[in-house]
C-alpha cells in the first residue's frame, strides 16, 4: 500500500516491536520508492525495543538524507521533561514527530521544543484541548482508536459506530486525523484458536453526515475451534450478501474485489491474510 498511501498524502506511523529490522527496512524502502513519508517511533512502548531503542536510532541514520522518514518520539505519562529533551537531542538531525500519549507537561514541553526540528504533533487519544493548544504553529493531528476490540469474535455486534474524525477533525481545530485501522490500539504477540471467525469491514454513510461504521461479519458456528476454513466461508458469505445489496454503502475497493474472488473460488487464504484485507479496505 506504499504507493496508495503516498498518493493520498497519508503518513503511516510505525512502532517497531520485533528485534529484527528486515520487515521495517523493506517497508521504509517501499515508502521512499513510492515518494511517500513515514514516522518511525524510536522509543517504542511495546516489544523487543521497549527498553532500548538505540538499534532503531542507528537504523534511521541511514535515512538522514531522506526528509520523508521522520523520527517519532512517544511521550507517555511515565516520562519527565528531561527524558524527552534528551531523546530529542539524540535525534536532532532528523525531522521529528512528537506522539503525545499521556504526557502532561504541555506548556513546559512546548517551550522546550520551540525552534527545534519538530515538524508535527500527533495526539493519541488526547481529549484535552487545553494541552493541545500549546502546540499551535506546527501541524497537529488527532488520532483516535475507532475499533472496539472484544475478547471473543462472538461478542461483536453485526454493525457499530467506528469514527467521525475523518469528517470532524477541522471542527476540532486539527490539521489531520488518524486511527488504528480495524485492529485497534492493543499490542498482542499472538492469539489463541478462534472459535468464531469475524471479518471487519468499514464503510462511510453519506446519509448519516458521513459517519463511519464497521460491519462485523461472523461465522454461524462458534462452539469449537475446528474448521476455520468452513467458518471463514460462513462469514464471507454474509459479507458478500451485504455488499451485493442495491443499497450497500461499502466502497468497492481492491480489497473487496479480493474478497469477491475468494468467495468465487471457495478459497481460505488464512486468518492473517483476511485481517490484511480488512486493513487494506479501511486504508482505501
Amino acid at each position: 500500500n506504499a504507493e496508495r498511501l503516498a498518493d493520498a498524502g497519508f503518513v503511516p506511523v510505525i512502532e517497531p516491536v520485533k528485534e529484527s529490522f528486515g520487515g521495517l527496512e523493506k517497508s521504509l524502502k517501499a515508502v521512499c520508492d513510492a515518494g511517500g513519508s513515514a514516522v518511525v517511533v524510536v522509543n517504542p512502548f511495546h516489544g523487543d525495543h521497549s527498553e532500548n531503542g538505540e538499534g532503531i536510532s542507528n537504523l534511521l541514520k541511514a535515512y538522514l538524507p531522506k526528509k520523508e522518514i521522520a523520527a517519532g518520539v512517544l511521550l507517555t505519562a511515565e516520562m519527565n521533561l528531561d527524558e524527552v529533551v534528551t531523546c530529542l537531542k539524540v535525534h536532532e538531525d532528523h525531522q521529528l514527530t512528537l506522539l503525545h500519549a499521556g504526557f502532561t507537561q504541555g506548556k513546559a514541553l512546548a517551550d522546550a521544543v520551540a525552534g527545534t526540528n519538530v515538524v508535527r504533533h500527533l495526539f493519541l487519544g488526547s481529549e484535552d484541548p487545553l494541552y493541545r493548544r500549546h502546540f499551535k504553529g506546527r501541524p497537529r493531528v488527532l488520532v483516535r482508536d475507532g475499533f472496539k476490540r472484544r475478547k471473543r469474535n462472538l461478542d461483536y455486534p453485526p454493525v457499530e459506530f467506528f469514527s467521525v474524525l475523518h469528517a470532524s477533525f477541522e471542527e476540532e481545530g486539527m490539521d489531520g486525523f488518524g486511527d488504528f485501522l480495524t485492529v485497534g490500539d492493543e499490542f498482542q504477540e499472538s492469539g489463541g484458536p478462534a472459535y468464531s471467525i469475524a471479518i471487519h469491514l468499514t464503510y462511510i454513510d453519506p446519509d448519516d453526515e458521513d459517519r463511519m461504521f464497521v460491519y462485523h461479519f461472523k461465522s454461524l458456528r462458534s462452539d469449537t475451534p475446528a474448521d476455520p476454513a468452513g467458518k471463514f466461508s460462513e462469514a464471507l458469505s454474509a459479507l458478500i450478501e451485504t455488499i451485493n445489496r442495491d443499497d450497500s454503502k461499502v466502497l468497492e475497493t481492491e480489497a473487496v474485489k479480493e474478497f469477491r474472488s475468494l468467495h468465487a473460488r471457495g478459497h481460505f487464504p488464512g486468518l492473517g491474510y483476511v485481517k490484511k484485507l480488512s486493513m487494506q479496505h479501511h486504508i482505501e
